[in-house]
């Protein structure tokens, strides 16, 4: 009878959290396999630890992933052994795909996707970019933040602190925004509804005279929330993952089927929900936004 009870929790704790935690790792890896492949070793912890032991699942779940990210950090940094350098980062991703996107979509795409990832995942030392990313991103207690990296709460401060001036001391035209709590915490829920198919968790964030369009169909625009909803809803449902990120007062989801990049959504907010969604599906410009992820690593 304890291990059904002990079972049920946890497949509870998966559908309630898993989209979270996806998008956290996310933040702090900037690839997709990476961070559910994470997610699934830190779920494999929790089946084998005692639940009993366990207070809060999501408050632990948050400590393993983010352990287990700043150990895939590090790694990753050994192996590689070269110097940040954004500039050159920029360079390179620029040139992997001359004359591919419109400058106007650079403006949509480049600044708001490229600095949001790389500003963070290449200017930030690993416990940094952990510390900015729980604190800064998602609002963690810096008591979590110590129990993550090994340090103490001071130190976690201090962490926090260096990356926010590193950010702020980024020569770049686009600098990462945060964005309002509010916006985080409305994306989340998107995030959430979609992975559940919730029909009725959609419609809470959604404004009711949501508006929807997708750049391969300029012509063709969804309005109101049932229809915005039931149209994410098909599309997204319980399909794929979708991952953040900040782009200045908005925001980028970053929609992934088997681990490639499928569409990319900029929603805009007002009032405490979504007001518009565009949808980008042009295979040209993913192909410039899938050339970002992968130079970044």
């Amino acid at each position: 009878m304890r291990h059904d009870e002990d079972n049920q929790q946890i497949a509870e704790a998966w559908r309630h959290n898993r989209s979270y935690l996806v998008d956290l790792a996310f933040r702090m890896l900037g690839d997709i396999g990476e961070a559910e492949d994470v997610v699934q070793e830190a779920f494999s912890r929790l089946i084998r630890a005692d639940m009993d032991d366990i207070d809060d699942e999501r408050g632990w779940l948050v400590v393993v992933t983010s352990r287990l990210c700043l150990d895939h950090i590090r790694s990753a940094r050994s192996r590689r052994q070269r110097p940040f350098d954004l500039g050159a980062t920029d360079s390179r991703l620029v040139g992997s795909a001359p004359g591919a996107v419109d400058p106007a979509d650079r403006v949509t795409l480049d600044d708001s996707v490229r600095i949001a990832l790389l500003v963070v995942l290449e200017h930030l030392s690993p416990a940094e970019r952990v510390a900015y990313v729980l604190h800064d991103i998602f609002q963690m207690p810096f008591a979590t933040i110590a129990k993550t990296v090994g340090k103490t709460v001071p130190a976690c401060r201090q962490l926090a602190r260096r990356a926010r001036l590193k950010i702020e001391e980024a020569d770049s035209p686009g600098r990462l925004h945060v964005g309002p709590t509010e916006h985080r915490l409305v994306t989340e829920k998107f995030i959430a509804a979609c992975a559940d198919g919730d029909l009725d968790g959609l419609l809470e964030v959604l404004d009711p005279a949501v508006s929807g369009t997708i750049d391969i169909r300029p012509d063709l625009v969804t309005s109101g929330a049932a229809d915005v909803a039931r149209t994410t809803l098909s599309y997204w449902g319980r399909r794929g993952t979708l991952v953040s990120q900040p782009a200045g007062e908005n925001t980028t989801i970053l929609a992934f089927l088997d681990r490639q990049l499928t569409a990319a959504f900029l929603l805009t907010f007002g009032d405490g929900r979504i007001t518009k969604i565009h949808g980008v599906a042009d295979p040209t410009k993913l192909a410039f936004l899938q050339d970002q992820l992968v130079a970044q690593r």
